[in-house]
């Protein structure tokens, strides 16, 4: 069984996917992602664990469907007690890195509408938690996001007209993963 977390369904669903694979919604946000993540590996222990969703870019010259490889929890701000922004106090784990080539995401429990302290490619409210416990548990972890706006102020417009262009490109990067990996 080869889990895929997704927040929302209309960011996709079942019928749109390659039957070796199977989706779980979580939810939007940090923790309803932490809490189906944990359940999904409690019942099914996977071995990999993909995270497909919609994703704002800070960066304007991304387009369509990428993978995301660094994870960032952007609205972590301790900074009055000392601590860079995205840092969690007293945590031994800052960024979250699942491989080289992919782009980073900072997520948090906001839309994005502005530039927010935290710098990175795109942002995301569900991601980091996924990832953190995929690095936690030693299980792998791929992302993939579909830019559906430029997290500015019209981000909210643009994801509701982009929320569901993202599943064909999504449903072709499956196939081609199921061809080059063997995944359980």
């Amino acid at each position: 069984m080869n889990p895929i977390l997704v927040a929302v369904k209309e960011e996709l669903s079942e019928k749109d996917l390659p039957e070796d694979f199977q989706i779980h919604y979580t939810g939007v946000g940090k923790i309803n992602a932490a809490i189906k993540t944990l359940k999904i590996i409690k019942d099914y222990s996977p071995s990999l664990i993909i995270n497909y969703g919609t994703a704002g870019s800070l960066n304007k010259e991304l387009k369509g469907l990428v993978e995301v490889t660094r994870f960032f929890q952007r609205d972590m701000d301790a900074t009055a007690r000392g601590f860079k922004i995205g840092q969690t106090p007293y945590d031994d784990i800052g960024e979250i890195n699942f491989g080289s080539g992919g782009y980073s995401c900072g997520t948090g429990d906001s839309f994005v509408t502005q530039t927010p302290k935290l710098k990175t490619d795109l942002v995301d409210m569900e991601a980091y938690a996924i990832a953190k416990i995929c690095y936690i548990e030693n299980i792998k972890f791929k992302c993939f996001k579909y830019i559906s706006d430029n997290a500015d102020a019209n981000a909210n417009e643009d994801w509701l007209e982009n929320v569901s262009l993202g599943k064909e490109l999504f449903v072709k990067q499956m196939r081609n993963l199921a061809k080059s990996v063997t995944v359980e």
